[in-house]
């Protein structure tokens, strides 16, 4: 049997009947996804889930340092220099540096093989500097998993949300506790609503994490003595 999802219509329902209140009119419903936008950009700030993560191969130009990243980019977490394709293609870890150690980059426009990548997340867009800029003796790719953001409701009810099926129960419980904070009819139930949504997004972020195993490298400690 496959696994039954409710669809957002459903969802709303099921959040304003477990804020204690009725959902009646237009307003409630353009409420509703105005409160569901606003928590998806919450969960962007609660760190790093696996269904928002995108891989994708950026092909670098000779001369250009700086590349703006697909629209929808909230931070790139992996990064590589790729050169060569098929079995020759080589795949070469870049060092992410600060914006301090960027700026105190002597020389900015020296070209060569990129070595480091300066992530710079702005208002409204997320650019990368390479360094040394990008020459013209290989062709080189820059291959990245990136964070992106969730998807919300521009308008309308539409029929799903952009997340997989482990994370609706606590859409649900999330969208009640935003539901509750507006309606002070609901405001008893503010609290245990509150519990709840942190609680089944405890369950959510657990399941929908990393599960590769961890290896740990023990660290040399050298005690120099005299004599």
């Amino acid at each position: 049997m496959a696994v039954v999802t409710p669809d957002l219509p459903d969802i709303f329902e099921e959040a304003y009947e477990r804020a204690g209140v009725e959902l009646n009119t237009g307003y409630d419903l353009r409420t509703a996804r105005r409160s569901l936008n606003i928590m998806l950009l919450e969960w962007q700030n609660r760190g790093l889930n696996l269904f928002t993560i995108d891989a994708g191969v950026l092909t670098l130009v000779a001369g250009t340092a700086t590349y703006t990243m697909p629209i929808d980019t909230i931070d790139v977490i992996e990064h590589q220099l790729r050169t060569g394709s098929g079995t020759n293609q080589i795949d070469t870890a870049l060092e992410r540096v600060s914006v301090s150690t960027y700026a105190n980059q002597s020389n900015k426009n020296t070209s060569g093989r990129p070595s480091q990548i300066y992530v710079e997340r702005l208002a409204t867009e997320t650019k990368v500097t390479l360094w040394p800029v990008p020459d013209s003796t290989t062709p080189y790719e820059l291959s990245y998993y990136r964070l992106k953001g969730i998807d919300g409701v521009s308008s309308g009810l539409g029929t799903n949300a952009a997340i997989p099926p482990r994370f609706v129960p606590c859409l649900i419980a999330g969208l009640a506790y935003y539901v509750a904070m507006k309606k002070p009819e609901a405001s008893a139930r503010v609290v245990p609503l509150k519990q709840e949504y942190e609680y089944q997004f405890e369950l959510a972020a657990g399941e929908d994490s990393e599960t590769a195993s961890i290896k740990f490298v023990p660290y040399n400690t050298f005690i120099l003595g005299g004599g």
